[in-house]
């Protein structure tokens, strides 16, 4: 005869009960775990934006690390902290190319290279780009990411950086997602240069 389940199946202090209360016992330890290291990682991200510190997981335009931001004031061939515009933000967070940070659209900045200020001249073919006129290396545009997704990148030719934008690049991984593909941005949206603290 079948019978319902019932909590009154076991007397209290049973042998059930208390390998049942162990292995509660034993899951918690690990679930405690990575509870403390997301709520200490929380941390950190929250502090170390507040105090200017970033943590790059990312080689495309530097080694990865934790850098902090120094300055405002930047120069072709910086390294840099910028928030992208929603809209490429969305599509970043959509495809997995950013996370989620403290930028406009809920993105974290992306961590690139100067590349070209305002006046500077981009061009950009299928296989090279040039900033006023000088090739740069390893600098083609890829078609796919690292998924196999089709890549929209900006128009071949020519492009003067306005007076408020300026290009960034991470010129270490061809299918770095940099100004090849989002276009420039603007000025307004550089936190600022960055300096390593640690890196690996």
């Amino acid at each position: 005869m079948s019978q319902l389940y019932s909590t009154a199946e076991s007397a209290a202090g049973s042998l059930d009960q208390r390998v049942h209360l162990q292995r509660l016992k034993g899951a918690r330890g690990p679930i405690s775990a990575m509870a403390g290291i997301a709520f200490a990682a929380a941390i950190l991200i929250t502090v170390g934006e507040a105090f200017g510190v970033l943590i790059s997981s990312t080689d495309s335009a530097a080694p990865a690390g934790v850098y902090r931001v120094v300055g405002r004031e930047v120069a072709r061939g910086d390294l840099v902290a910028a928030c992208v515009p929603i809209a490429v933000a969305q599509q970043g967070l959509a495809r997995g190319y950013l996370r989620t940070g403290g930028c406009t659209g809920n993105a974290e900045p992306v961590d690139k290279l100067v590349g070209a200020l305002p006046g500077d001249v981009v061009e950009i073919e299928p296989g090279w780009l040039a900033i006023n006129g000088k090739r740069v290396a390893h600098s083609a545009t890829a078609s796919h990411d690292s998924a196999g997704r089709p890549l929209k990148h900006v128009a071949w030719g020519k492009h003067e950086v306005a007076a408020d934008e300026v290009w960034l690049f991470g010129f270490n991984d061809r299918r770095s997602w940099d100004s090849r593909y989002f276009g420039p941005i603007p000025l307004a949206n550089l936190r600022g240069k960055l300096e390593p603290v640690l890196t690996w």
